[in-house]
């Protein structure tokens, strides 16, 4: 049985996708277009947003930086005075790598806000909306660095597996309204975010492949999406172990 009410056909349906400048982001609004939907795109790279409307008739760009809660007020109020929303996709980030002998507050300060307060920011303009229709759909973009701690993660893992827990309570809290939330986990994906990796990335995908697993995930109901599963699951089982046995193994894995 699925975890949520399927989301599909797109055609006529509204979405917004918050952070769509590159990546994951741009990548899911081209597919979700290409089906028919109403896409609002958001992000701060007004220029990258301007050229995805000027591609795809009746799309509308948003620019916003999510760290700023009232300007996040004011796009969320555009969206929802353009008709019902179907679905927000929160997918802003942020990420540079950080390890404890180079700890930096302002570095673990900037990550909290864009990817994790960002996304509360969007839930206070938008949740009233959701339950007042009784309908409507979450997904919240974390990561599989959100699973468990990971060498040069100190800044990026915390906030992923905030919002990993923030989509189980969500879902827990909202199953009954009517609003569905599901979470997404990308393993890597060739994003500017992962340009900055210098190691080989296991099972790279291109962001419209990543795309295509989110539409999937979308139209099967699914809760959790994550992908590529030949190593997200790889990296569940992980978790499954005790510490002593999760500690040797990333640190074996990952030479660090």
């Amino acid at each position: 049985m699925p975890s949520n009410l399927p989301l599909t056909p797109w055609r006529g349906k509204s979405v917004w996708l918050v952070g769509a400048s590159s990546g994951i982001g741009l990548a899911t609004a081209h597919a979700l277009h290409a089906q028919g939907a109403r896409v609002f795109v958001s992000a701060r790279n007004a220029t990258a947003l301007a050229s995805f409307t000027a591609a795809h008739p009746g799309a509308v760009a948003l620019p916003l930086d999510v760290t700023h809660a009232a300007a996040v007020q004011v796009a969320a109020q555009s969206v929802l005075a353009a008709g019902p929303l179907d679905l927000m996709m929160y997918c802003a980030g942020y990420y540079k790598e950080l390890r404890a002998a180079d700890y930096d507050l302002k570095e673990m300060l900037q990550h909290n806000a864009v990817n994790y307060v960002g996304a509360l920011y969007v839930l206070d303009a938008l949740l009233p909306a959701f339950r007042a229709r009784g309908a409507g759909h979450i997904s919240l973009v974390a990561s599989v660095a959100g699973y468990g701690g990971l060498p040069k993660s100190l800044a990026y893992g915390p906030t992923k597996a905030a919002l990993i827990n923030l989509a189980e309570t969500l879902y827990m809290d909202l199953k009954d309204s009517g609003v569905g939330v599901s979470l997404i986990c990308p393993g890597f994906v060739e994003t500017p975010l992962t340009a900055q990796n210098e190691f080989a990335m296991p099972a790279l995908l291109k962001p419209d492949q990543a795309a295509e697993e989110i539409l999937q995930g979308w139209q099967q109901g699914d809760f959790e999406i994550h992908f590529p599963k030949r190593f997200t699951r790889w990296v569940k089982a992980l978790g499954l172990l005790p510490y002593p046995a999760y500690f040797a193994a990333v640190r074996k894995v990952t030479a660090l």
